[in-house]
């Protein structure tokens, strides 16, 4: 059952009210300038109704990241159920942006549809000139996490440094061999020490044995426990989700590595591919038994992605977790946080 949303005083669902005396100036020039009309022929328009939002989402989503298509997004709302709010900007009955939240009673605000888990995430608009309307009309509060923008545009509309994210871009490297000539001679060794301590178990290595979840949210709460720390797999919801992941995968393609190690499970990653682009997604890994396992894995991943063939980019997402900085190219993300 979907929890109903607080509304801002000025707007209830499924009713488009005009933007004419909202933020004036800019719904006037906006008109004016981009669109040849008048701020009357703009509204304002939350839909809450699953199946409009789809149809939302697939008219202004850029469909470049992973994190674009409805089926990945989706699957977050299979795991939370939590109540769709898409602010939808119109001129002359057509609509001409979109702003894609969600309402997460526990946290009582507003956040991107799919939770904070989602990245890459940019302002459904037809126009950029649409951006600062989108942001004057929020409700509050909201937390826009992850934003994908030039610098220029984050300092222009104030936005404020989020976690960076983490990638590697493959052309010219022919394996993780050449990936690894790129560090000192001591880092080189580490990584080369590694995974030859893993290698040396004659490790077994299986793909899409999507029914090896379970291992690995079982593994990654047995390292969070070992450290004295929760895991988010503790949650229903997310074990749901990544279920749906899964399950609900169209628009992309789910891949499960599993490494094996004296008939033990020792590893498991979740990766996703998208237009050329390797998502990791989720791991667990049984460090304590294994040590050296993560970076053997690593590279591991390296080289599927390469002979997959048509990846240019491995996408290892948010938060560096003390080693990503280290290893790979960081791409900074913004965060616009509206408060009451």
């Amino acid at each position: 059952m979907l929890k109903p949303v607080p509304q801002p005083e000025y707007l209830d669902p499924q009713v488009a009210v005009s933007l004419a005396r909202l933020p004036k100036k800019e719904a006037y020039l906006v008109a004016k300038q981009t669109f040849n009309g008048s701020a009357i022929d703009f509204k304002l328009k939350v839909e809450t109704d699953l199946s409009r939002c789809r149809q939302l989402w697939q008219k202004f989503s850029p469909h470049k990241s992973l994190f674009d298509t409805w089926d990945f997004r989706h699957a977050f709302y299979l795991g939370y159920h939590e109540q769709p709010y898409f602010m939808t900007i119109i001129f002359k009955d057509e609509p001409v942006a979109c702003l894609p939240l969600w309402y997460e009673d526990d946290n009582r605000e507003f956040r991107w549809f799919g939770s904070w888990w989602q990245e890459d995430n940019t302002f459904f608009a037809l126009h950029e000139s649409l951006v600062p309307i989108m942001l004057k009309v929020l409700p509050k509060p909201t937390l826009l996490n992850a934003i994908s923008c030039s610098p220029e545009l984050a300092n222009r509309f104030k936005f404020a440094l989020d976690d960076p994210k983490y990638i590697l871009h493959l052309t010219g490297l022919a394996s993780a061999d050449d990936f690894l000539t790129r560090f000192s001679k001591k880092r080189r060794y580490n990584l080369k020490r590694d995974r030859h301590k893993i290698l040396d178990q004659n490790p077994k290595t299986i793909i899409n044995r999507f029914a090896d979840l379970k291992h690995l949210a079982r593994l990654s709460m047995d390292r969070f426990h070992a450290k004295g720390e929760d895991s988010d797999w503790e949650d229903p919801g997310r074990v749901k989700t990544f279920e749906a992941v899964i399950s609900e995968a169209k628009e992309y393609q789910p891949r499960m590595i599993t490494t094996e190690i004296n008939g033990q499970v020792a590893g498991v990653d979740l990766v996703a591919i998208y237009k050329g682009t390797y998502y990791l997604l989720k791991c667990g890994y049984d460090i304590a038994n294994f040590p050296g396992l993560g970076n053997y894995t690593n590279l591991m991943q390296i080289n599927d992605a390469l002979r997959l063939g048509d990846i240019q980019k491995m996408d290892f997402l948010e938060i560096s977790y003390g080693w990503k900085d280290k290893l790979l190219e960081e791409v900074p993300l913004y965060q616009y946080h509206h408060v009451a």
